[in-house]
């Protein structure tokens, strides 16, 4: 089927098409393991958290690993709860302050203002404004990144 048609399909057009065949075997499989009565959340138990991806990126980096890459998701997970320590422990704290010595750009610049932010609500409402621990994670990244 697609070795006479590939001749007149450019190679975009045809990795669109294989795209679509692919996610058509895929639906298909589903619905036969549905229709089996095997339930397809096994799948999605093995699944890991999106704080176990991001530390695990972040130990990556940290070990200057060949295979790590840059990933925005990741990064903007660690800037949104580099502040909590159940979310990003004591122990990943310091390779985090590593890693966002090497911001660059909007989000440097976006980091040092919510950091900023966040001192001035603790001045105003008080040690509870942050998580634990967070008051002083805020003032290293200020320190850092000022």
């Amino acid at each position: 089927m697609w070795g006479s048609a590939s001749a007149s399909v450019s190679p975009v057009e045809q990795r669109v098409l294989e795209r679509k065949l692919k996610k058509e075997r895929k639906k298909e499989a589903r619905r036969r393991l549905r229709e089996a009565g095997i339930a397809a959340a096994s799948s999605l138990a093995s699944k890991r958290s999106g704080a176990a991806l991001a530390l695990e990126y972040l130990c990556s980096w940290a070990q200057k690993h060949e295979d790590w890459r840059f990933q925005k998701t990741r990064q903007t997970w660690l800037l949104l709860h580099m502040y909590d320590r159940d979310q990003v422990p004591d122990e990943h704290f310091p390779a985090l302050l590593a890693y966002l010595e090497g911001l660059r750009g909007r989000a440097r610049e976006l980091t040092v203002q919510k950091a900023e932010a966040l001192m001035r609500e603790l001045d105003q409402a008080g040690a509870c404004a942050l998580p634990p621990g967070g008051t002083q994670r805020a003032r290293q990244v200020l320190q850092l990144l000022s």
